[in-house]
């Protein structure tokens, strides 16, 4: 079923049936990385069960020492063929997967599990690309996962993509069709995952109609009527949410690969692809939040007069309003009105509110992260940290030469519109949810003949 968005129907990959689901899927490897406590109590939970655990390499491990690395990508690989060879993982019908996945959220975030043509993504950050990053890509955290990716015969995706469906067209419908549709799994994940449903999506029809649905918002004239755009701008259809480095990842695979194929073998071989899951940006449970910036070892006012003369010098007003008392600012109080972006900083003795008039950037974070690049460049004994909690960000602050940024909260629609006319975001911009909730290991793919 050949399409001009790169949407692939993948044979998907679920283990046998007396497999326990429960020990096989485990939380994505970039999590939990300075709590190597978690992840032994994942193995001491998993024990000598087949498992998507014996399949990565946890990150929080990637400071071993690297003949130590080297031999635990040998055992992952070995574990791979291992896995296909014991019929340990068994080949569905091609076809999607409807997810849900239900966590402490009064409703189930919605998901499609799809496989995507490498050829549509670039993770550079002038990407203009169908599929792009939403935030920077950080190049030297690309060769340990090719590394591992390189000898590997199989993939399993923690990676999340995006769409802007404000009308919920797409995905949502599924839920009221469920329960046409095979069940293939349903189970309580281990460490507070919660619970997920998976469905599978192999009917012609249903699948057309999904694909066409995705079509509709790769039209150029309704993307530039969508997004209120004054020119034209290359179509967006997919933004990474989760996972961007493990895509970037596979894509640079790829792209290895590729050289050594003809024209004909590298129009479908199975490393072209990846396997994401598509979540609504809408989606009820999909919580957005800002991340927070605290800076360490900083003179306050040189970095106030450095503000000044940095936004002034790039043609934005700055006005800078101190409370009477150090007071931690509630981040919804920080919605600034249009052409204003507002944030809260807060020192051991004080705090207050800074505003940017005519800001460059379409968002808020934006604003903020080209001043703070600049003024780490120019001071390197400053350090900063990014911080999820309000509370943290206080705690930290409290300490003498400390200062924090609170940032407000990002809107959903908002996001599209900043990649579009900005390009990719800062980096630690926002974060969907907690770590908990984030992607676990549990559909994969081959990705050799």
């Amino acid at each position: 079923m050949k399409n001009e968005i790169g949407i692939n129907i993948p044979e998907i990959l679920m283990p046998e049936k007396n497999v326990d689901l429960k020990k096989w899927s485990v939380i994505a490897c970039d999590q939990y990385t300075s709590q190597p406590e978690f992840w032994e109590e994942v193995s001491n939970v998993v024990g000598d069960n087949y498992s998507t655990l014996k399949l990565i390499l946890p990150e929080v491990y990637l400071e071993d020492e690297e003949q130590v690395i080297e031999e635990t990508i040998k055992q992952i690989h070995g574990n791979m063929r291992e896995y296909l060879d014991k019929n340990v993982l068994v080949p569905e019908k091609k076809g999607f997967i409807y997810v849900e996945r239900k966590t402490e959220h009064e409703v189930a975030r919605k998901g499609l599990v799809i496989s995507i043509d490498l050829e549509k993504y670039e993770y550079t950050a002038d990407s203009q690309s169908l599929v792009r990053p939403t935030e920077k890509t950080v190049i030297e955290r690309i060769p340990p996962r090719v590394k591992i990716r390189e000898n590997a015969s199989l993939e399993f995706p923690h990676i999340m993509l995006l769409i802007d469906d404000p009308d919920e067209a797409i995905i949502e419908p599924l839920a009221n069709m469920k329960d046409k549709l095979e069940k293939l799994y349903d189970f309580d994940m281990i460490m507070d995952g919660g619970h997920i449903s998976g469905y599978k999506i192999d009917d012609e029809e249903l699948l057309t109609t999904l694909i066409n649905g995705f079509e509709k918002f790769a039209n150029p004239d309704l993307f530039k009527e969508k997004y209120e755009l004054t020119e034209n701008k290359p179509v967006l259809l997919f933004a990474v949410g989760d996972g961007n480095h493990s895509l970037a990842s596979a894509k640079a695979h790829w792209e290895n690969v590729k050289k050594t194929l003809s024209e004909d073998k590298a129009a479908d071989h199975p490393a072209r692809f990846a396997l994401v899951e598509v979540v609504n940006i809408h989606d009820k449970s999909l919580i957005v939040e800002p991340i927070h910036r605290v800076l360490f070892n900083v003179d306050t006012q040189n970095l106030f007069d450095s503000l000044n003369t940095y936004f002034k010098e790039n043609g934005s007003d700055v006005e800078i309003s101190f409370h009477d008392n150090r007071t931690l600012m509630d981040i919804e109080a920080l919605e600034g009105e249009r052409g204003t972006h507002k944030f809260s900083f807060i020192t051991k003795e004080q705090s207050g509110i800074i505003a940017v008039k005519n800001p460059k950037a379409n968002i808020p974070v934006g604003t903020i992260q080209v001043f703070l690049d600049e003024y780490l460049k120019n001071n390197p004994k400053v350090k900063i940290d990014y911080i999820h909690g309000t509370d943290v960000v206080d705690e930290l602050s409290s300490k003498e030469g400390n200062m924090g940024f609170i940032l407000p909260p990002i809107s959903k629609s908002d996001l599209f519109r900043t990649i579009i006319l900005d390009g990719v975001m800062p980096r630690k911009t926002f974060s969907m949810g907690e770590a908990h909730e984030k992607r676990y290991y549990l559909e994969g793919r081959k990705i050799v003949y």
